[in-house]
């Protein structure tokens, strides 16, 4: 469950007299171009029904009656103070994680979804300017109370790495801003009470901010300098627009009839950070399996039934010990493993997820790997081509601990690192008006992590922005793709023994390669 917070009074634009300009309320702002030609506000809160069905809407008095003629709460609000106050009293009182949208917003039920299911505690919308760069350290540019917009808002928000690291208001001066806050935000439960806090102070300070100034780029503003690690969302093919007047209602109309929400659905579909052999030999097409799947009822879980049984038969056809049969095997396990990938594709897409689904998945996938061990094994002894077999069998069992042991320190690794608390990262009063003292302390992390294992760690971290090292990293850990290619292709064209021999080395290299990135890692 999500607790939802439409803000109905935008901020005006920059250099306007008064809060809001001259912006037409959500709620007057009509759709018809969609079907049954709804408000932008009514569109907004049937997309969101499946959140909140009861949202709290912030809103001035003249605006509220229009407001209450829909589902949910209206907070009435004075000013800027009184919004930022209204939110710190929805959020005290939120046991669940909350999404903070403008009541203007006009977006895909995709985006939507994307930005509440995130697994980044705290995570904003942004825009970048089109020259900006992944940097931390601004050099020695000074703090500025920038001029500058970006889609009709200020740009005043610093973003490197990742995540915010900076932002400004008509009080607060960045150096180098190179982006904008377009309004949503997602929260997790945990940071709500830093939320109210944030925004009981920053109503205090609400003379000393400019009608341009937004609800929720000052709501960040304060979470970041609380030392809350704000998260990045930017569009990925769809639509997001603020609208402020019946003409830019109408032309955000047309712009979104221009994209394929479905198409962004699906490639979202498809997990972005798949090996090498995955994303460009089982991926370019396997989403398209999962749609039709989709569109005809199956379920993730009868998507798995049906790798474990090409996996099953696969390791059957192995066993036969023939040429045929070994070609038929590697034809099986190559699909088993593309199924593998349309089941959780079909999740993903269908919005169907489970916990059965999820063991059948993690468990399986060891389940078929460990069946075409055997049945490789079991097929050089029935061909007679290695005597006894009992030498094919030893490497079997040799590369089954191997993986085992892989797969235990995976998840070891994996349980260790959660409990792992996060760096604190550097905090500063709201009352400070320029960002020195923040720029200074990540200048100060920069430098010290220049050194020692961290240097070492960050220098193979930057080394994958060349994509040649992005994709060799991603292939030297030997990934369950990379496993399943080499089984087809070694035993296709060569036998068993090369198969394992293939696995062994391959997989002895990732052991290494894994396990010092890992101790590394934990020196660092």
């Amino acid at each position: 469950m999500t607790r939802v917070v439409l803000l109905g009074s935008p901020p005006g634009p920059i250099g306007s007299s008064q809060p809001g300009g001259r912006a037409v309320p959500a709620t007057d702002l009509s759709l018809a171009s969609q079907p049954g030609a709804p408000t932008v506000y009514a569109r907004l809160l049937e997309q969101l029904t499946s959140l909140d069905p009861q949202p709290t809407t912030i809103a001035r008095a003249g605006d509220a009656a229009a407001f209450r003629a829909h589902a949910g709460q209206v907070v009435e609000s004075r000013d800027l103070a009184g919004d930022l106050r209204a939110l710190a009293d929805v959020a005290e009182g939120a046991a669940e994680n909350l999404l903070i949208m403008p009541a203007d917003s006009l977006a895909h039920d995709e985006l939507i979804y994307q930005l509440t299911k995130t697994k980044r505690a705290a995570i904003a919308m942004i825009v970048s300017a089109p020259d900006a760069a992944d940097e931390v350290s601004p050099g020695e540019a000074r703090p500025k109370i920038g001029r500058e917009s970006l889609e009709g808002l200020p740009m005043r928000t610093r973003v490197g790495l990742g995540r915010v690291l900076s932002v400004g208001s008509a009080y607060h001066a960045v150096t180098r801003p190179n982006a904008a806050l377009l309004g949503p935000l997602h929260l997790h439960q945990r940071h709500t009470a830093v939320l109210a806090e944030t925004a009981r102070e920053l109503a205090d300070m609400a003379h000393l901010f400019g009608p341009e100034d937004d609800v929720t780029e000052l709501v960040v503003l304060g979470l970041v300098r609380k030392g809350v690690s704000v998260g990045l969302y930017e569009r990925a093919g769809e639509f997001y627009s603020r609208v402020r007047d019946q003409r830019e209602a109408d032309e955000a109309q047309m712009a979104m009839a221009g994209y394929d929400e479905d198409r962004v659905r699906l490639d979202n579909a498809v997990k972005g950070a798949d090996g090498f052999f995955t994303t460009f030999f089982v991926s370019t097409y396997s989403r398209f399996i999962a749609r039709w799947a989709a569109r005809r009822g199956m379920t993730p879980n009868q998507v798995t039934l049906i790798s474990i049984a090409l996996g099953l038969l696969s390791a059957g056809a192995f066993a036969t010990g023939t040429r045929w049969g070994a070609v038929a095997g590697a034809v099986l396990i190559y699909f088993a493993f593309v199924f593998d990938c349309v089941d959780g594709q079909v999740a993903r897409y269908a919005r169907k997820f489970g916990v059965l689904g999820a063991w059948l998945d993690a468990t399986f996938d060891r389940f078929k790997e460990y069946a075409v061990f055997v049945g490789l094994a079991a097929g050089a002894t029935v061909s007679g081509q290695f005597g006894d077999g009992e030498g094919v069998w030893t490497l079997a069992l040799v590369a089954l601990a191997l993986q085992t042991g892989r797969h235990l320190l995976d998840f070891s690794f994996g349980a260790a690192n959660r409990r792992k608390p996060p760096a604190p990262l550097p905090t500063l009063s709201l009352t400070v008006a320029e960002d020195d003292a923040l720029r200074k302390e990540l200048d100060r992390r920069r430098t010290v992590k220049r050194g020692g294992v961290s240097g070492l760690l960050k220098f193979w971290t930057d080394a994958g922005r060349f994509r040649s090292v992005h994709w060799a990293r991603k292939m030297i850990v030997f990934p369950i793709g990379e496993r399943f290619a080499a089984i087809a292709i070694t035993a296709a064209f060569f036998d068993p023994r090369v198969t394992f021999l293939t696995l062994l080395v391959w997989g002895g290299v990732a052991a290494i390669y894994t396990l010092t990135g890992r101790l590394l890692r934990s020196l660092a």
